[in-house]
C-alpha cells in the first residue's frame, strides 16, 4: 500500500477523510495543523477517529496552531458555525484513549520522507502550514516527496469563507504561495470541485443510515451541523466534502475525470481577495504550469469510495 502522511485540522469531512485515508493507504501519521477548531479539540478528534476506525495505533502529531505569519492583524479564523464547537456535529464523542505523540509535526513529516525517499505522499487537508514549514526547515524535502495532494483553493470560482477565497488558503496564504511554487509535483482539489461533485443529498444521508455500521453512524453524527449551515448559508442542499474527495481521488485517480497542468499562485497581500488562488487557464502570465488542477469529477465512483468505507467500519 501507498505510504501517505494526512495533514489535517480535524473537524467533520476531514474525520471522513482520514477513515478513507487509513481504509486505503498505508497511513504512516496524521498531523495536525490550526484550522477549522481549536487546535487541541482537532487533536482529540483525529485520534477519536482511529478508534473509530479501529486503528488506535496510528500516531498524531501537533504542528503549528497558527499561521506563518500569526503576528498580523489577519486573526486566525475558526469555524464552529459550520462544523459544530466540537468540530463533530456537536456530537461530544468521549475524550480519546490516548494522547498525541510529543515529536513534532514538521520533523515527522521530515524525518518520514528523508527515511523513504521517493515513497511518500502528502494528503493535505488543512492550511499548508506545516508542509511550509516542514519545507523551510529542509528544503531537500521536496525532491524526495512522492506526489502532493491538496485540498484547497478554487479554479476561478466561489470561495467558501469569503467570496474570493477558499478557506484553507484563506487562513494561511503565505504558506500555500510557498508550498504551490516548491517544484513538489503536486494535484489541487478545488472547493470548486467540492461543491460540484461531492455533495451528499438526503438520499444519499438515507442510504447510508441504511448500512446500520458504526461507520454510517459516525458519518450522520459529524456531519449534524455541516448540514444545516450548508442549506442556510451556501444554499446548498446536502453535506459537502472536500477532504474526503481529494482523499478518494489520491487512492483512486479515476475519480478525477479531467484534469490540467496549469500555473497557481495565491495572492498574500490583497484587501479583497487574501487567499484567491490565481489558475492561468489561458497561459497569459507566461509561467511554467506547476499544479494538476482538478477540473472533472465522477461523482458516482467517489460515492462508490465513500460507501465502501463507511461499510467496512462495523
Amino acid at each position: 500500500m501507498k505510504k501517505v502522511i494526512i495533514d489535517t485540522d480535524t473537524a467533520g469531512d476531514d474525520t471522513i477523510a482520514i477513515l478513507t485515508a487509513l481504509h486505503n493507504f498505508d497511513v504512516l501519521g496524521i498531523t495536525i495543523t490550526g484550522g477549522n477548531v481549536d487546535f487541541n479539540q482537532q487533536i482529540d478528534n483525529a485520534l477519536y477517529t482511529t478508534q473509530v476506525a479501529g486503528k488506535a495505533d496510528i500516531p498524531v502529531f501537533p504542528g503549528y496552531s497558527g499561521p506563518i505569519f500569526g503576528n498580523t492583524e489577519q486573526a486566525h479564523t475558526t469555524v464552529e458555525d459550520v462544523h459544530g464547537s466540537d468540530g463533530m456535529g456537536d456530537s461530544f464523542f468521549p475524550k480519546p484513549e490516548r494522547s498525541a505523540e510529543s515529536t513534532h509535526a514538521i520533523d515527522f513529516i521530515i524525518d518520514m520522507i528523508n527515511d523513504n525517499p521517493g515513497e511518500v505522499s502528502l494528503l493535505a487537508i488543512a492550511p499548508l502550514t506545516n508542509i511550509a514549514m516542514a519545507i523551510k526547515k529542509d528544503p531537500g524535502i521536496t525532491e524526495k516527496i512522492e506526489h502532493l495532494y491538496i485540498m484547497g483553493g478554487t479554479n476561478n470560482s466561489l470561495g467558501n469563507i469569503v467570496p474570493a477565497a477558499e478557506y484553507n488558503f484563506y487562513v494561511d496564504p503565505e504558506a500555500a504561495k510557498l508550498v504551490l511554487q516548491s517544484g513538489i509535483e503536486m494535484t489541487m482539489v478545488g472547493w470548486d470541485m467540492c461543491t460540484d461533485y461531492s455533495l451528499m443529498f438526503d438520499e444519499e444521508h438515507a442510504e447510508i443510515e441504511s448500512f446500520g455500521t458504526a461507520g454510517s453512524q459516525f458519518f450522520k453524527d459529524v456531519n449534524k451541523v455541516v448540514k444545516k449551515f450548508n442549506k442556510e448559508v451556501h444554499k446548498l442542499n446536502g453535506t459537502t466534502h472536500p477532504d474526503t474527495l481529494l482523499v478518494a481521488i489520491a487512492a483512486d485517480e479515476r475519480i478525477m475525470e479531467k484534469y490540467t497542468k496549469y500555473y497557481v499562485d495565491v495572492e498574500t497581500k490583497g484587501e479583497l481577495t487574501r487567499g484567491y488562488s490565481l489558475v492561468d487557464i489561458n497561459g497569459r502570465l507566461g509561467k511554467e504550469p506547476n499544479v494538476r488542477v482538478c477540473e472533472k469529477v465522477d461523482r458516482d465512483l467517489f460515492k462508490e469510495h465513500l460507501y465502501d468505507v463507511l461499510q467496512a467500519i462495523k
